[in-house]
């Protein structure tokens, strides 16, 4: 007996294919597309697709819910839409790594334009910090990007100018140490302050 069997719908497999019609079967941590007649397997739960489309969950490559998530970590709105991942620390605006907390309520309260800023109290300062206050505890699964803003603060705080050597050793330094702690990648907003007083070299 399987754990979930959803039947009768049409499959979408997001490889560019045209969708066909068959059954999803899921036992555990394994999913198996099910075709021809399934009507001889058992599941404990069954769910009649017909007239509608199966597929995998979408990515979202480009969230502002960082901060709602912690708040509201069932994040319903994106989970109602099909988002099972969603990607965070777009626009260079990124919550970690900060050095000072100050810096990062300052940086919270900068964002609050595009982020929201819902009523939590922020208590990390590395990404492996940052990233635990997600881990088990939202309904999607979440990358982090980290940004440049917050690289360049911890690095050379808020000021508009270049980085002298050792600061750049720096940001270099938190970007691979970010990287480490599981951020997947870096993102840049060179519309939005202080990130946007990067130059090319930087």
């Amino acid at each position: 007996m399987i754990d979930l069997l959803i039947k009768d719908g049409l499959i979408i497999d997001g490889t560019g294919s045209p969708g066909f019609h068959a059954a999803v079967g899921i036992e555990g941590d394994t999913i198996s597309i099910l075709r021809g007649d399934v009507s001889d397997i058992e599941a404990k739960q069954v769910i009649d697709a017909t007239g509608k489309i199966v597929c995998p969950g979408f990515i979202d490559v480009h969230a502002h819910s960082a901060l709602m998530i912690l708040h509201d970590p069932q994040h319903l709105p994106k989970v109602h839409q099909g988002v099972t991942t969603e990607l965070i620390g777009v626009d260079g605006n990124s919550y970690a790594p900060f050095t000072s907390q100050q810096d990062l309520k300052d940086f919270i309260v900068l964002n609050a334009g595009l982020d929201g800023a819902p009523p939590i109290t922020p208590s990390w300062s590395t990404v492996s910090e940052y990233l635990d206050e997600y881990d088990k505890k939202v309904s999607v699964n979440i990358a982090y990007v980290v940004g440049n803003s917050p690289i360049r603060i911890s690095a050379m705080g808020w000021g508009n100018r270049k980085p002298t050597t050792l600061e750049s050793d720096r940001m270099r330094g938190l970007l691979r140490e970010s990287m480490e702690e599981g951020a997947v990648g870096i993102s840049t907003g060179l519309d939005y302050p202080p990130g946007s007083y990067a130059d090319t070299d930087e």
